[in-house]
C-alpha cells in the first residue's frame, strides 16, 4: 500500500510540476478560428488492426503491455521497408527512389554513414544502393532535405542542432539511384561555407531558388541555384524570431512562411522571383494563431482556382488548418484537421499515454497533398499516430479514410543511431504538448484524474512505445512512400476501397 501510495503522489506531482512550466501565451482559442472537432473517423475495411481508443491515440494499455509493438492499421497495408538504422527526421522521394535524412550525431555511430539512397523499383524489397557522405549530409540533414522534380535536383545543408551553418549540398538525381554531387565547391568545400543558417529547407516552384530557414535565430536565405555547381546568396532577412517550413504560391512570387511561435506570414517575394539586383522583400500579412505552435509547413492548394493554404502545426494540438489566402493581405482560416486526441477535452487522455514517450505526443508533421490543385486527399505524418489520410475533397467536410502507425520498437534504442526519437527517449514527458495541456486546464476541460496512468510518473528514460512519423508521405497511385524515425523508410498501399488516383494526381508538399 506505501509504495502504491508513492506512485500516486509522484504521478500527481509530475502533473504540478508541468503546469508551473507551462508556457502563458496558449491561453485561448484564436480569435475567428472555427471551434474544435476532429475529423470524421475511418471506416475500416476487414483486414485492418484498427486502434482501440480514442482515433489517434495509443493507449498507456497497450503500450505497457507490448500491443504496441503490432502496429496498427486501416484501409492500408505495408508492401515493404528498409529500416537501416532510423529514418532521421525528414526524408524524401523522387522517381523510383527514395533519400533518408540524416540526425546528427547519432548517424555517424553505425555503418553507412550519411543520406541512405533506396531503390524502390519493386516497393515490395527496396533496395539501397549507395550513401551520400558530404559534409552536409553528415552534419544531419534535419527538414532541409528536399527534391525539385522538374530539374531533377536533391539539397540537403547541414544542421548538426536544431540550427546549423553554411553546409549545403546539391545532386543530379537524373539516375536517381546514383545521386551525383554538382557544387564540390561553395557549401561543400568545408574551406568555402555558404553564408545560411538551415534547419527547413525548399525549392521556389522554378526550381532556380534554394530557400533555407533557421530556427534560432529566424534568418531565411534565398540561394540562387540556377547554376546549381555555384549556389550564391542573393537575400537573406530575418522575418521574425523563429522561422520554420514554407510554400510558394504557384508563380513564386508569395511565400507563406511558418512561424515557430504558431502561425504564418505571407511575404512578396517577387523581387528575388525577378532577379532584382538588390530586392526588397515586403510582409503582406501576419497571421499568428494559439491552437498550436511549431508550424512546420504551408503546402499551398486551390479549389476552384481560388487559393488556399493547409498550414501544419508541428506541437501543440494544432492539427493542419486550412488557410484561404485569396485575400494575401487578410488570410482567413476555414476548416481545421485534428484527430480526437488533439481535443481539448482529451488533452487528460493524452497525458495519460504519451507519458514516457518523449518530447512529442500526436501531433501532425508534414503533409502531402495528391495534387496541388482541387486536392481529393491529403496524407499526413502525425508522430505518434503514424500516417493518416483525409478526403479532402470537399474542405467543409473533411473525414479520415485511412491509417497507418507502424510497429513500435520498444526496447531498441541502441540499434536506432539514426531515429531522433531513440535520442531523445533520455526525456519522458511530452513537453511539447504542454501549449495544449495549459488551454485545457483554463478551459476547465482537464480531468487530472483521467491523466493519471503508469506512464504519467516517468520523468526521463522514456520508452520506444510508438514510433515517431515526421516525413511527408509521399503519393504514387494508390501507394505512400514515407519514413518513420524509428522503422526508416516505408512503402505502403491504400485500398481502393478508400482511394482512387484522381486524373493528374501529383504529390506536392508545398516547397
Amino acid at each position: 500500500m506505501t509504495s502504491s501510495f508513492f506512485r500516486t503522489a509522484r504521478r500527481w506531482g509530475t502533473l504540478a510540476a508541468a503546469v508551473l512550466v507551462l508556457p502563458v501565451v496558449a491561453t485561448v482559442p484564436s480569435a475567428g478560428a472555427p471551434p474544435p472537432q476532429s475529423a470524421g473517423a475511418a471506416d475500416c475495411q476487414p483486414g485492418s488492426i484498427p486502434e482501440a481508443g480514442l482515433q489517434g491515440d495509443v493507449p498507456a494499455a497497450e503500450r505497457d503491455s507490448g500491443r504496441s509493438r503490432d502496429g496498427y492499421r486501416c484501409n492500408i497495408r505495408q508492401l515493404g521497408s528498409s529500416p537501416g538504422r532510423g529514418g532521421g527526421i525528414t526524408s524524401v522521394t523522387f522517381d523510383h527512389c527514395a533519400y533518408i535524412g540524416t540526425f546528427f550525431p547519432g548517424n555517424l555511430l553505425g555503418e553507412a554513414m550519411g543520406v541512405r539512397v533506396i531503390d524502390v523499383s519493386d516497393p515490395t524489397a527496396p533496395v539501397h544502393t549507395t550513401t551520400l557522405t558530404e559534409p552536409a549530409m553528415l552534419a544531419g540533414t534535419w527538414e532541409s532535405l528536399k527534391v525539385h522534380a522538374g530539374r531533377k535536383l536533391l539539397i540537403g545543408a547541414g544542421v548538426p542542432f536544431l540550427t546549423g551553418a553554411g553546409l549545403m549540398s546539391i545532386y543530379d538525381i537524373s539516375d536517381c539511384a546514383h545521386p551525383r554531387l554538382l557544387n564540390p565547391g561553395p557549401g561543400t568545400d568545408l574551406s568555402l561555407p555558404l553564408p545560411i543558417t538551415a534547419h527547413e529547407g525548399g525549392f521556389s516552384p522554378d526550381g532556380n531558388t534554394y530557400w533555407s530557414s533557421g530556427t534560432a535565430p529566424g534568418l531565411v536565405s534565398a540561394v540562387d541555384i540556377s547554376d546549381p555547381a555555384q549556389p550564391k546568396v542573393i537575400w537573406q532577412g530575418l522575418p521574425g524570431f523563429s522561422m520554420h517550413g514554407f510554400g510558394f504560391s504557384p508563380d513564386g512570387n508569395r511565400m507563406y512562411l511558418a512561424n515557430n511561435m504558431g502561425g504564418m506570414k505571407v511575404l512578396d517575394v517577387s523581387a528575388v522571383q525577378r532577379r532584382d539586383s538588390a530586392p526588397a522583400v515586403r510582409e503582406l500579412a501576419d497571421m499568428p494563431w494559439t491552437d498550436g505552435w511549431a508550424t512546420q509547413h504551408i503546402l499551398p492548394v486551390s479549389y476552384g482556382g481560388k487559393p488556399y493554404v493547409f498550414a501544419v502545426d508541428e506541437a501543440g494540438s494544432g492539427g493542419v488548418k486550412l488557410i484561404d489566402v485569396s485575400d494575401d493581405r487578410a488570410p482567413r482560416q476555414v476548416q481545421s484537421i485534428k484527430l480526437a486526441i488533439n481535443l481539448p477535452e482529451n488533452q487528460d487522455s493524452m497525458v495519460a499515454s504519451a507519458s514516457g514517450g518523449s518530447l512529442f505526443a500526436y501531433d501532425a508533421h508534414y503533409c502531402a497533398a495528391d495534387r496541388p490543385a482541387d486536392p481529393t486527399a491529403l496524407a499526413c505524418s502525425w508522430t505518434s499516430s503514424g500516417i493518416r489520410v483525409f478526403d479532402v475533397r470537399d474542405p467543409g467536410a473533411i473525414r479520415e479514410i485511412a491509417y497507418f502507425n507502424p510497429p513500435a520498437r520498444t526496447g531498441q534504442n541502441a540499434e536506432l543511431w539514426n531515429s531522433p526519437h531513440a535520442l531523445a527517449s533520455i526525456i519522458g514527458p511530452p513537453l511539447l504538448a504542454a501549449p495544449s495541456l495549459a488551454q485545457a486546464m483554463l478551459q476547465g476541460q482537464f480531468d487530472p484524474a483521467q491523466a493519471l496512468s503508469s506512464r504519467t510518473g516517468t520523468l526521463a528514460f522514456g520508452d520506444l512505445s510508438t514510433d515517431w512519423c515526421f516525413a511527408p508521405p509521399e503519393w504514387r497511385g494508390n501507394q505512400l512512400w514515407t519514413a518513420c524515425a524509428d522503422n526508416g523508410f516505408l512503402a505502403l498501399e491504400l485500398s481502393p476501397a478508400v482511394y482512387t488516383p484522381p486524373p493528374g494526381q501529383r504529390s506536392t508538399t508545398g516547397s
